[in-house]
Formats: structure tokens, sequence, C-alpha cells
């Protein structure tokens, strides 16, 4: 029997058929405290409960899987597109798929209005530094350095999104995150090999380095700064999401017209077979991908968010064995036992402390 849906910020309600009814709810913002689910009909049936941190956390995982799904199909346009282009092309098409089903989550243009206007102002400089920006600094990266130098670069986007988020809004974490965070990070590097590109120099080895650096470190500033108005609780997550992409598809649009190879960069909107990979690439990475992962800086810590973000290399490993044969190596599969015990110390790893220092609390007082 489904509940009655019960919104967010709001108290439940206090009716005698809400209380009579099979299903009762008690829900909070406050993350220490839980939502629960409890069917009161089933005797001894288990209560579920996820607490903000834990959906967030969730959400985290979902985005980094379903962005891994996405560079499956990315990867098998390889080499026929512009990357910009590409880019351009997922972003439009996950902006009118926002656009469209933003009703059928309930959120109205009417909701949005009710926000101050600086918060949506946020949004648009958090787009243009994290979409726009961000993305035109690690192309031209990914071009001097190649894909398994970024792989090492990428390694510090959750130390930079730490970094970050103690410097703008004073985020702490707690010793999980640090040693799940080291887990993934250490799982991250061995998945990959690091021979370095053929044909350049030194000086372009260390400048491509230094410019993924700082697409990483503006990716971070834009999902950072837009935390404390992702973090209002009745704040609609679609519209927030949609402007953002807004911002971002924009300013990139702006940047290939002004291109002298724009006429070539445009090719991509032409309908051809590989539109079979390009679409749903585009739906998993600019739409499902992206709600997901502003969900995550939604509900949980920007760090923890961050870390988890990072199993996308993980899944992509996974995902590339399943769908495109690749082989799994030693190196492989343990960047995937360990990316696996990173992300169970940072879920659980909190709640078990927290759990033991209850416990201790309680033995000092009975003594």
């Amino acid at each position: 029997m489904l509940c009655p849906p019960v919104e967010r910020n709001r108290r439940p309600h206090n009716s005698p058929a809400w209380q009579d009814s099979p299903c009762r709810r008690t829900h909070t913002l406050n993350k220490s405290l839980p939502l629960r689910w409890a069917p009161n009909r089933i005797q001894g049936a288990p209560s579920i409960s996820l607490t903000p941190d834990h959906i967030g956390q969730i959400n985290a995982l979902l985005a980094a899987f379903t962005w891994a799904f996405a560079l499956i199909f990315f990867k098998l346009t390889e080499g026929h597109y512009h990357p910009l282009a590409m880019n351009l092309f997922k972003n439009i098409l996950g902006v009118l798929l926002l656009l469209v089903t933003i009703p059928l989550f309930g959120e109205t243009w009417a909701e949005l209005r009710e926000h101050p206007v600086e918060e949506a102002y946020i949004l648009l400089i958090s787009g243009f530094l994290g979409i726009a920006l961000a993305d035109t600094v690690f192309f031209y990266s990914l071009n001097m350095i190649g894909v398994s130098l970024f792989a090492i670069v990428d390694c510090t986007y959750s130390p930079i999104v730490l970094l970050v988020s103690w410097m703008m809004i004073s985020e702490t974490l707690a010793l999980p995150h640090y040693v799940g965070g080291a887990l993934i990070l250490s799982a991250v590097f061995i998945s990959t090999r690091h021979p370095p590109p053929a044909g350049r120099t030194r000086r372009q080895i260390v400048v491509g380095m230094l410019l993924g650096v700082f697409s990483i470190s503006l990716m971070a500033v834009g999902i950072v700064m837009a935390k404390p108005v992702l973090a209002v609780a009745n704040y609609p997550l679609m519209w927030a999401v949609a402007i953002r992409m807004s911002a971002g598809t924009v300013s990139l649009a702006a940047m290939i017209l002004a291109s002298p190879k724009r006429r070539e960069m445009l090719q991509v909107f032409r309908p051809s077979k590989l539109w079979w990979y390009l679409i749903p690439g585009s739906f998993l990475g600019a739409y499902l991908s992206m709600i997901f992962w502003v969900a995550g800086f939604k509900y949980t810590g920007a760090s923890v968010a961050a870390v988890l973000n990072q199993t996308s290399m993980i899944f992509a490993i996974i995902l590339a064995v399943l769908i495109l044969k690749e082989k799994m190596t030693g190196r492989k599969l343990a960047a995937v036992l360990l990316a696996a015990a990173g992300v169970v110390t940072i879920t659980l790893g909190p709640d078990y402390l927290a759990d033991l220092a209850a416990e201790a609390r309680m033995a000092g007082r009975l003594q």
C-alpha cells in the first residue's frame, strides 16, 4: 500500500486518518535524525532509516555510475566529433530534458519565484564556472597530456573540493571520511597506466597538468559556491540543475560560435548513425548524472560527495569489462576492491563511530 505524500519541509499530518493509516513517516532535515518508513501492520517488519546524509551519498554514487555508463557510449563515438561539440550536444539535450520533465517532478515556475533572485544568480555563475569555463580548460588540458595522465590529475578532484569546502563554507570531515577517501584515491590511481603522450615536451606536460588542476578547481568552486543555495530545504532541485546547465550551455555555445572551426564542430548536430551512441550517452551524462550529482551535493557534505563521485572510474572499469569485453587485470581488480572498501568506510564509518561513542557514554553513566 502506498503512503500519502509528505513534503520534506512540513511536519507530518496530525489528523486521526493519518495516525490510523498503515504507514507512518517521520522526516526532518536535521542530519542527526532519520527519514523513516515504518509499516505498522506487519509485525516484526524492520523499519527503513535514511538520513539526508545517506540520501546524498546514494545520489553521489548514482552520479558516478551513470557518468561511467555515459563514458562507455561516448567512447564508441571517439574520434568522430570535436570534444567541445560533443559537450555542447550533450548539454543542449540535457537542458531540453530538464525543461520537459521539471513539471513531472511537481516543481513549478511559481515555486522557483518564491526564492530570492540572488540565489538564481549564484547558480548561473556556478554553471558558467563549473560547466562552460571548467570544461573548456579541461579539453585544452586533455589535448596536451592525454587521457592517462589526466587520470592522475583527476585524483586531485576530491582533495580540491575538500579544500574549497573548508575555505568557502567551513565544512569538516570525520576520520572515516579521510580513510575512505584515501582508499578511493588509491584505487583511482592504480587503476590507470601512466605513459607520457608521444610528441609532447616536458613543458607541455607540466602546463597541461596545471591546466587540468585549474579545470578541476573551477569545477570545485562552481559546485561549492552553489552548496548554500542547494542546501535550502525547499529549493527546487530540478530547477537548480536546469539553471546551472543553461548558464554553462549558453556560454559554451557562444565559445563554439566564435571559433573559426565552428562549421566543423557543428557537424555533431547532423543526424547520423553515431547518434545511437551519442543520445543515450547524453541522456545518462547530462541529464541523469547531473541530477544525481547536484542532489549529492545538496543532501550531504560537498567533500563526501566529491570523494564518492570519484568512483566513476571504478564503475567505468567494471562496465568496460561487462560491455566492451575489456580484460579484468589484477590491477583493475585491486582498484575495484579498494574503492568498494572506501565507499563502505565513508557511508557506514561515521555511524559506526557514533554508535561506539553513544555506547561509551551510556557505559559511563551506568558506572
